[in-house]
This record gives C-alpha cells, structure tokens and sequence, in this order.
C-alpha cells in the first residue's frame, strides 16, 4: 500500500469546488481512457464541473466529503452521496461519485471516504447506500472488496454512447463505516 503524508477527510465548501472539479476532470481522463470515447473525455472541463458541484452544494440532502493531503492542502478526492436517485426506495442513499487523482490511488484514501460516507448515511438513519459504476471501470473490484454486492445493470449515455454501468449495494452500514467518521 503506497503511503502519503497525513491526509484529512472533511466536509467540503464553496472553497473547494474548483479543486474538487479538477479532482474529477483528472480521474476521469486517467480511469477512462481507452473506455469512452476521447473526444468526450478531452471536453470535460474543470470549470463546467466546478459549476455543476457548486450547484449540488446549495441541494438539500446532497454531500460533499474531500480527502485533503495535509502537507499541501490540495484537494486529492472528493465523495459524492445522497438521496437516491434511480433504485427502488429501500436503497435511500447513493454514493453519486467517488474519485481520488491518480497518483493517490491505492492509499486507502477511497475506502477512507467511503467509510466517512456509510458513518454519515448511518447518522441520518439510513438502511442502506449503493453506487451506480461502469461496468468496464478497471477499479470495480474496490467496491466489491469494501462487501458491496451488485444488485442490478442499467445503462449511462456518455458523450453519445451508451456504457454499461452496475449497482452496487451494501446493506451493513454498520460494518461499512467500521472506523470511519463524519463531523461537520
């Protein structure tokens, strides 16, 4: 397991958000290249995202929690949870986005965030949270090894063509928080 300096789990303000953007632009060029296509890639911009998460900010039951590295105060991965949005009601919360930058991957770092996720979720009173993934995404196997189990298939249209995407569920918020804390 790779090892940083400390990093801290909060949760994220308007301050954030072109940090969280760039968070996003970065992991998905890094993860997805090669799955979709690279002309959707290459037009992702930091600056739509950044607009499209300040907007989330200001939604009620919308969550933002970022891992930041301590020694630069960079923003290095950002959780993005709420009420669901497509599953049937008995899955009451959804981990819309999970992405740490490249180079910080395999760190715990994600596992960290979700762990902070399932301590909030579990705090609001939720049963349960799942994730909509790409089928094809090469880090899947992360979700499974924190015991979600895939519960269904659906489809995404992403720059015109549709992908594959699975949902993933844990049930045991309990066990999935094991350590993790939220504060705001």
């Amino acid at each position: 397991m790779k090892s940083f300096r400390r990093i801290d789990i909060r949760p994220a303000g308007p301050d954030d958000v072109m940090m969280i953007a760039t968070v996003i632009v970065e992991t998905w060029r890094s993860a997805f290249r090669g799955l979709i296509s690279d002309a959707f890639l290459d037009a992702m911009s930091i600056e739509e995202q950044a607009l499209r998460h300040a907007r989330r900010m200001r939604v009620a039951d919308v969550f933002h929690l970022v891992a930041v590295d301590m020694g630069t105060n960079r923003v290095i991965g950002v959780a993005n949870y709420g009420k669901a949005r497509s599953m049937p009601p008995r899955f009451d919360r959804e981990l819309y986005a999970l992405y740490i930058l490249k180079e910080f991957q395999g760190a715990g770092i994600g596992s960290a965030l979700v762990r902070s996720v399932a301590a909030h979720c579990r705090e609001m009173r939720a049963a349960s949270l799942f994730a909509w993934v790409l089928s094809s995404n090469p880090n899947r196997a992360f979700y499974e090894h924190l015991g979600a189990i895939a519960v269904g298939q659906g489809q995404v249209s992403l720059g015109g063509e549709n992908h594959d995407q699975t949902a993933y569920r844990w049930d045991n918020l309990a066990k999935l928080a094991g350590e993790g804390r939220f504060s705001a």
